[in-house]
This record gives C-alpha cells, sequence and structure tokens, in this order.
C-alpha cells in the first residue's frame, strides 16, 4: 500500500495569482494540426451492465459517461498514438521530415521504455528526438507545454505532442467504482514556431504536483518474489495492480486546484475567465467540469466536452476533445481556450491557448475523422512492438 504523505492538495491555497510569472506567458508558438484516433470496440454502459453489478442510470448520473471505446487483445496504443500523429501531420500540412521534437504523453505505453520514439519512426519523422512524458492524465497537458517552451527558445521550429492511454489493461474489471470510468484513445497537435510578429499560441500556463496524495490515486508497482540463488539472492519479478482510486479525495482534489491552476494561468495570461470563448478539461467527470466552470464564472454552453462518447481516456482526453470541437466547427481561428489537466501524480496544470491554423477544421486529415479508423495488431506487422 502506498503511504500518504503530507499534501497541499488538501490544505490551503498553492499559490497566489497576482500577476503573470516571468517565462509563464506568452510563448511564441502556433497549434497547426489537431488529429485524434480511438479504437472501433464502443462499448456501452448497458454492455456493462452483464460485466459488473451497474446501471446506465448509475453510471450516466454520476460521471456523464455513457459509453468507452476500448482496444482489443491484439491492438495497440502505438497504434493509436500513430494514428492521431498521421493526422495531426496531415492537418496542418507538416511534412514529417521537418519535426525536430515528439512528445508522447502517456502512462500505458506498449513498450515500457517508451513508444515515441517508435512513434515518430512510423509517422516518418525520422529527424526528431522523442520521447515519452508521464504524469497521467495531466501528461498532455504537461507535454504540450513541454514542447512549447522549446519551440519558443528557437530549439526546435517544429513539435509533435501526443497524448494516447489505454488504461483498460490497468482497471479492475470486477470493481464496478473504477472499470466504468476508463476509455482508451489518442491525440495529437503539431506546434510550430510563430512567424514573425504572430500572436503567441500559449498565452499563459501554470503546472502543479503533490506527491503526497499519491495514495488517493495510482497504478502502484507489485512484483513477486523470484529466488536466483544461495549467494545471489532473490529478486523482483515485474507486475502492476489495478488502478487504485480514492473516488471521494479525487473529487474533492479536482474540484478545489483545478479552478486554482485555471486562475494562475489566465493571470500569467493577463486575462480573467470571462474573456475565454471555451473551457477544455481533463474529461474525468462531468460533476468535476460543472464544479469547475461554475467557480470559474463560465457557463456550460462554453465547455468542451466527450466524456459521454469515450469516458476518461486519461492523456488522450484533451486532444481527443478538441479534435472533435475542431471537426465540428465549434473552436474557430482566433479562439482562446481555458485548458487543464489534473489526476494521477497528483499532478493538475493548466494552459491559456489560443487558437492557430489548427482550429479552421480543415477536413479529412484532422479532427476526428481518425479517430475510428481500426486499429492494426501492430502498425508494421510484426509482433507486438511492431518488430520485424
Amino acid at each position: 500500500t502506498l503511504a500518504r504523505g503530507p499534501s497541499l492538495a488538501r490544505t490551503g491555497p498553492v499559490a497566489a495569482t497576482t500577476g503573470p510569472v516571468a517565462g509563464r506567458s506568452m510563448l511564441q508558438v502556433s497549434i497547426q494540426g489537431v488529429g485524434a484516433a480511438a479504437p472501433p470496440s464502443r462499448v456501452t454502459n448497458g454492455d456493462l451492465e452483464t460485466v459488473v453489478d451497474t446501471s446506465d442510470a448509475w453510471i450516466s448520473k454520476r460521471t456523464g459517461i455513457r459509453s468507452r471505446h476500448l482496444l482489443g487483445p491484439e491492438e495497440h496504443v502505438s497504434a493509436l498514438a500513430t494514428d492521431a500523429a498521421a493526422a495531426a501531420l496531415a492537418d496542418a500540412g507538416c511534412d514529417p521530415l521537418d519535426v525536430e521534437l515528439v512528445i508522447v504523453a502517456t502512462s500505458s505505453p506498449d513498450d515500457l521504455f517508451g513508444d515515441a520514439a517508435f512513434v515518430a519512426s512510423q509517422v516518418g519523422a525520422s529527424r526528431a528526438v522523442a520521447f515519452d512524458l508521464t504524469a497521467a492524465c495531466s501528461g498532455f497537458l504537461f507535454a504540450l507545454v513541454t514542447a512549447s517552451q522549446f519551440v519558443h527558445t528557437g530549439a526546435f521550429n517544429t513539435a509533435l505532442v501526443v497524448g494516447a492511454d489505454a488504461l483498460s489493461r490497468w482497471v479492475d474489471w470486477d470493481d464496478r467504482n473504477t472499470c466504468v470510468l476508463f476509455g482508451d484513445g489518442a491525440g495529437a497537435v503539431v506546434v510550430r514556431k510563430a512567424g514573425g510578429e504572430g500572436s503567441p499560441g500559449v498565452l499563459g500556463f501554470a503546472m502543479r504536483s503533490d506527491g503526497g496524495g499519491r495514495c488517493d490515486l495510482n497504478l502502484a508497482y507489485s512484483g513477486t518474489e523470484r529466488g536466483l540463488s544461495d549467494t545471489a539472492g532473490s529478486v523482483s519479478q515485474g507486475a502492476y495492480r489495478p488502478i487504485a482510486m480514492n473516488g471521494k479525495e479525487v473529487y474533492k482534489f479536482a474540484c478545489s486546484r483545478v479552478p486554482e491552476v485555471l486562475e494562475e494561468a489566465l493571470a500569467n495570461a493577463g486575462m480573467e475567465a470571462s474573456q475565454v470563448d471555451h473551457l477544455l478539461l481533463h474529461q474525468a467527470n462531468i460533476r468535476i467540469i460543472e464544479g469547475v466552470a461554475s467557480r470559474l464564472g463560465i457557463s456550460m454552453d462554453k465547455v468542451i466536452a466527450n466524456l459521454d462518447e469515450y469516458g476518461n481516456t486519461s492523456a488522450a482526453s484533451i486532444p481527443l476533445a478538441l479534435a472533435a470541437a475542431v471537426k465540428e466547427g465549434k473552436v474557430k481561428p482566433g479562439d482562446v481556450i481555458a485548458c487543464a489537466g489534473f489526476g494521477a501524480g497528483l499532478s493538475w496544470g493548466a494552459a491559456i491557448v489560443a487558437g492557430g491554423e489548427a482550429f479552421q477544421g480543415r477536413g479529412p486529415g484532422g479532427g476526428l475523422a481518425s479517430a475510428r479508423r481500426s486499429v492494426g495488431s501492430s502498425p508494421t506487422g510484426g509482433d507486438s512492438l511492431g518488430c520485424a
């Protein structure tokens, strides 16, 4: 059992939002392409009534979720990430050889050593440096800020940011309180240097974490002892427990800390909540989304949400919802979106994003046009890691 440590997530304010913090605003980047992918297998709440003691009414009332998409036994999260990344590149009209940085935010890679380099190779970004970033449901937000910093400073001109997770692999399918929440998916954006005196794409951001709350949401290591010899002793053979979550504590944490970090990001952007066009939160629970919107004074008609269809897709949830909103014409060029991710760690963060070319919804290259593409057993036709 993971021990509870001293936690800021349940105590007083983390930071005062008195004004912009140097280095955390006006990043000269442009989001120029969006893409998404989800498994073709769609599982409704009614379907789950045959798995655990639950009902559509019980799930939808408490979470807002009505269905989720799940990977099959021979399908791979790296394939989802590849499909989403390829769609974002097509949407941006970006040559993969121009991509210099690929970050895959995931907590459930096919390869524990990381999927990013493989995804980069699959989309043809052979000149890019690639690495995974693990921050659970905050992962995409943290990865977007990380990539934007690299582009803003001039270290790279073009970055590909992917959020992809398959937490269906890691839930306890006998636990009705957690198995109904999660779905699988991927989303991606292309981040480029803003040309000339172009408007900044990331107006302000803030990121926080608190390891004292790890016991409330975790996917903990649980190895078994393996004896080697009398002289060599024994080691631990690797394995993990299913996801463990204290729903009540996570709900309290999210409703408290997410509005604060959004206000901090808004302060760094020099803006008020009333000035944003859309609110896009990690798609965890409709009650959390409604509570955060209410606290910020943002009406629900400005909220971007698709958890009713996809459930909680962890690091994929923000770009997956963004891709749908762009495809449907809800988000347009010039719109300002207040985004926030939150989850295990505990971790939470926000970014105020100004719409670039990605928000034009140009058609089949991006958005959700690729979201229901079939995911094969391996992107390359090889074994489970795509090796020949």
